[in-house]
């Protein structure tokens, strides 16, 4: 019987985290999901893609976002007793699109995936790097100066920090419902990808991919 495999991916800004996360991806042919994916299914429950980008940049900051329940409403997960923030009611929606996704074998990236999913068999890893190779990466990509790119991880790492650890009550880059912290400074991505690979391997009991499920 094919083995479905779920990766799911959280990392530091610039700690090249998402390419690491694709190429994974595109090594097993699985599929691969990120903020983009998930947005474009947040558009199917009614929400437009400009109120979804403006609440997630100020996803912690729930009670600027406290709107009336006509605005939106989602199923009986909503409380009946009066209004409920947009950047909850966006959680509760990608909560449930996150396990559409793992219904099949992929690689989600962020999202609080790993603890979204803690019920399911899952690989779970956290990419990080020291901040200079950050800071390096974030400048080509981005094309900022360095300290403009300083500023700019700080802003994103503190946003994960902040969501990850308000909605799940842990700990951001921490052991708990992550099976490896794993330092992309010096194996970069194919590296990274060569270890996390191992480690599909000894938790599915695999001795290669061709029994991998892809649909």
């Amino acid at each position: 019987m094919d083995k479905k495999i779920i990766v799911n991916i959280s990392r530091e800004c610039g700690s090249e985290g998402y390419s690491i996360g694709q190429k994974l991806a595109k090594d097993l042919g699985i599929n691969f999901y990120d903020r983009l994916a998930i947005e474009q299914e947040v558009k199917k429950n009614g929400i437009s893609q400009e109120l979804f980008r403006a609440v997630d940049k100020q996803q912690t900051n729930s009670f600027l976002y406290s709107i009336a329940m006509s605005v939106y409403s989602y199923g009986e997960k909503i409380s009946a007793a009066g209004t409920v923030s947009m950047s909850d009611r966006l959680y509760l929606v990608q909560n449930d699109i996150i396990k559409k996704f793992a219904e099949n074998s992929c690689v989600i990236i962020g999202r609080c995936a790993n603890y979204i999913l803690r019920k399911e068999k899952c690989v779970n890893v956290f990419i990080y790097a020291d901040v200079e190779k950050r800071i390096e990466h974030i400048m080509k990509i981005e094309n900022l100066k360095e300290d403009k790119a300083k500023d700019y991880i700080s802003k994103i790492d503190k946003k994960r920090r902040s969501y990850y650890n308000y909605y799940t009550s842990e700990k951001w880059g921490t052991k708990t419902y992550n099976d490896m912290l794993l330092d992309s400074t010096f194996l970069g991505i194919d590296g990274c990808v060569s270890v996390i690979k191992q480690l599909i391997k000894e938790k599915y009991n695999l001795s290669d991919f061709t029994s991998v499920s892809v649909s």
